[in-house]
């Protein structure tokens, strides 16, 4: 494939909007060396983008290589690790019937040098004999008969060298081709008895193959990453993905968010247009996967270098341009992970107060065009998706500030395609906002839309059988508005708030005071005026 086709090719994935990020391409190749220099755009994933022009393009390409090889005389197709398998046990049968052929030679030249070395110590006798013989028959059984006991081969072999030879031998050329003689035969047994020696003569052996006919290698062999193997060539590096309302994604440096004290105005976050505003924050790392949920009740997986980074105050990219969502479909619930245990599980949580218990592993997939993560009722949406061990307690919050706090052995285990159960019974006019697992050491931090906030101690909350109307988390009134966060925290946590103005701010959870659940919170975000609180995220501590 030319330099040429492949320029092409990227120009047409470029036009059509296939890959973005390229700004500019220059060909400068000369004579009989490809250069072909891509200039990409500032805010453009180098690796992202060098994966999909693996991808899309013949930059990288791959063939097919058929090893057919007889392996026992029944053809057989090899991988590289069998025919090198197979190949070793074929030279070990080479070598060993070489081996057992040079044995038998030398054995049976060291039986007549033992014969010629007896015929001296006679050679008077031996030739009178064979002078006194009628025919070679009478010969030859004279001389295997005493006093020479010759066996048949030394005999023949006497009787067929001639007078002048049988009285020219010589008994030190004789005795000295026998010392040879037995090294030789000694040497060939203990192969014989000695895979390992066996072995070390077969790698001397290719080694001098080597040495004589080697040249310089015109390829390389390395590891092949695969397509999802990016990871290797990024940093992992903490990252804080926002989503709007309107679907518009990015990622930024975690660094980027200081630390403030509550009630801060916090820093200027991303440049919204009207009526948009941030809707879910998620801390996590470069080399995360991300398993993107839609209230359609689809899930999505990216990487975590996979979403495009922008400055703070940058928009972000379109999230169709990622995902292939379905018109009015959005992303409701992102969930971070390293790995797919077999042993954890997935618990979704529905407007109308559903939940489901789905095994994590069901969902290690690598297909980008979306599938079935759960089935909806009509009208019914995904509100929320939490990791779980098996074993934990539940918390599902309402956006009137009801809770219900129950154990997920009540929530029996299911498939991706499958509907949930009654999580918690809602009154008119509510809808489920969150859920989370409880943990002991942790308070439930909620958040209401006109910035107020506060912690409560998760023994305030009994647990209780799945499916009732649960117990009064927050006391609300016009002027606290509603719930639009509730989620598990630590004093040693941090949380980010994001305003519907674009505005972050990142606060400790210890400097929110922790109150009853009949409580109605304190401030925890100054607001703009027409402005609320849109949604709020714990950050992990190094630690988790």
């Amino acid at each position: 494939m030319s330099v040429e086709s492949i320029e092409e090719k990227i120009y047409d994935l470029v036009k059509n909007g296939e890959l973005e990020g390229i700004a500019a391409m220059q060909n400068d190749s000369a004579g009989r060396k490809s250069r072909l220099v891509i200039r990409l755009k500032r805010d453009a994933n180098a690796n992202v983008i060098l994966n999909k022009l693996y991808k899309n393009t013949s930059l990288q390409t791959t063939f097919a290589v058929n090893m057919l090889a007889l392996v026992d005389g029944v053809p057989r197709t090899l991988n590289l690790a069998q025919v090198l398998i197979h190949y070793i046990l074929h030279q070990v049968d080479v070598v060993t019937r070489r081996t057992q052929f040079r044995l038998r030679k030398a054995e049976a030249r060291a039986h007549i040098v033992e014969g010629l070395l007896k015929a001296i110590d006679m050679l008077d006798q031996v030739i009178a004999t064979i002078r006194g013989s009628d025919d070679r028959a009478e010969a030859r059984t004279s001389l295997m008969a005493t006093p020479f006991s010759f066996s048949e081969e030394q005999a023949n072999h006497i009787l067929d060298m001639t007078l002048g030879r049988l009285t020219k031998l010589g008994r030190a050329e004789l005795e000295d081709e026998m010392i040879k003689l037995r090294e030789t035969i000694g040497e060939l047994k203990s192969i014989l008895e000695s895979d390992v020696k066996l072995r070390s003569v077969i790698a001397d052996e290719l080694a001098e193959v080597r040495d004589k006919y080697a040249d310089g290698r015109v390829t390389m062999i390395v590891n092949d990453p695969g397509e999802l193997g990016l990871e290797d060539l990024i940093t992992d590096e903490e990252i804080v993905i926002t989503m709007t309302q309107a679907g518009y994604v990015k990622s930024s440096p975690a660094g980027s968010f200081r630390v403030q004290g509550r009630g801060g105005r916090g820093v200027q976050g991303a440049k919204l247009r009207d009526e948009d505003f941030v809707e879910q924050i998620v801390h996590t790392s470069t080399h995360s996967y991300l398993l993107l949920f839609s209230n359609k009740g689809r899930v999505f997986r990216l990487r975590g270098h996979e979403i495009p980074i922008k400055e703070r105050t940058a928009r972000g990219t379109a999230i169709v341009n990622l995902l292939n969502l379905q018109p009015s479909e959005k992303i409701q619930a992102i969930v971070s992970t390293l790995d797919f245990p077999k042993d954890k599980f997935l618990m979704f949580a529905t407007a109308d107060g559903t939940v489901k218990k789905t095994a994590f592993s069901e969902y290690d997939k690598s297909r980008r065009e979306g599938w079935i993560a759960i089935r909806l009722r009509e009208g019914d949406e995904v509100v929320r998706v939490v990791p779980t061990s098996g074993d934990d307690d539940l918390m599902v919050v309402t956006y009137r500030g009801m809770s219900i706090r129950f154990n997920e052995d009540e929530v029996r285990e299911v498939g991706r395609d499958s509907t949930g159960v009654r999580g918690i019974k809602l009154v008119a006019d509510d809808k489920a906002i969150s859920l989370d697992v409880v943990r002991d050491d942790a308070d439930l931090f909620l958040v209401t839309d006109t910035g107020f906030g506060k912690r409560v101690k998760v023994e305030r909350f009994n647990r209780q059988g799945r499916g009732g109307q649960g117990v009064r988390a927050i006391k609300l009134s016009a002027a606290r508005g509603f719930v639009v966060a509730a989620f598990m925290v630590n004093l040693e946590d941090e949380v980010l708030l994001a305003s519907s103005g674009g505005v972050l701010i990142r606060t400790p959870v210890r400097e929110v005071s922790s109150q009853g659940r009949d409580a109605t919170g304190v401030r925890v975000m100054n607001l703009d005026e027409g402005h609320s609180v849109a949604t709020a995220a714990v950050v992990p501590t190094e630690e988790d």
